[in-house]
């Protein structure tokens, strides 16, 4: 393997990843996005190999933040009356880039995040959705959310499962049978 270097790693390496992950986050639940697996699998692998494991991580907790302040931003500029459905696309569409991330990024994971951090991958972008998104939402939210459980249809029951299955995701800890929905992040009770 040739050796990587920091300037082939900022030049070469961390644009393929940066580019792919841009995709992932973006990208419509459900949509199929054509970036090679392989291939960003392989970056990663060789950027580990090569002792940029801990660049790479820093990169990536710094750019999936950049893209969830946005995100953040996007809500709080959001109307009330489609604030739960933007903030459940929102939700859901990190939720399922995580699934896509976190396996690209598994070496990684296996052999610096774990091994020197004690962490996982997942549980650290898990945490980065909550301070960025959730905790700086769910006074908006809840209201709304209480307010659309009092009116029959006002969003549909899946929207309603996929919010508070989401939260829960956030931080299953907090949730108790008698909880509100707003526990489940940590918020105090309505």
């Amino acid at each position: 393997m040739n050796v990587i270097t920091v300037d082939d790693y900022k030049n070469t390496y961390w644009p393929k990843l940066d580019s792919a992950i841009d995709q992932l986050l973006t990208q419509s639940p459900g949509d199929y996005i054509p970036i090679s697996y392989e291939q960003i699998y392989s970056c990663v692998y060789k950027c580990v190999c090569q002792q940029h494991s801990e660049q790479m991580y820093s990169d990536l907790m710094c750019k999936i933040t950049a893209h969830l302040e946005k995100v953040s931003l996007e809500l709080q500029a959001t109307s009330p009356e489609h604030y739960i459905e933007k903030f459940n696309l929102a939700l859901s569409q990190y939720m399922g880039a995580l699934h896509s991330i976190v396996p690209l990024f598994i070496y990684m994971n296996k052999f610096y995040i774990e091994t020197k951090l004690n962490r996982d991958l997942k549980d650290d972008l898990i945490q980065l959705f909550t301070e960025h998104v959730a905790e700086k939402h769910i006074y908006s939210l809840m209201p709304l959310l209480l307010e659309a459980q009092s009116t029959p249809f006002q969003i549909t029951p899946s929207t309603m499962a996929s919010i508070i299955k989401g939260l829960y995701t956030l931080r299953p800890g907090n949730c108790s049978l008698r909880s509100t929905p707003c526990h489940l992040i940590g918020g105090p009770c309505v």
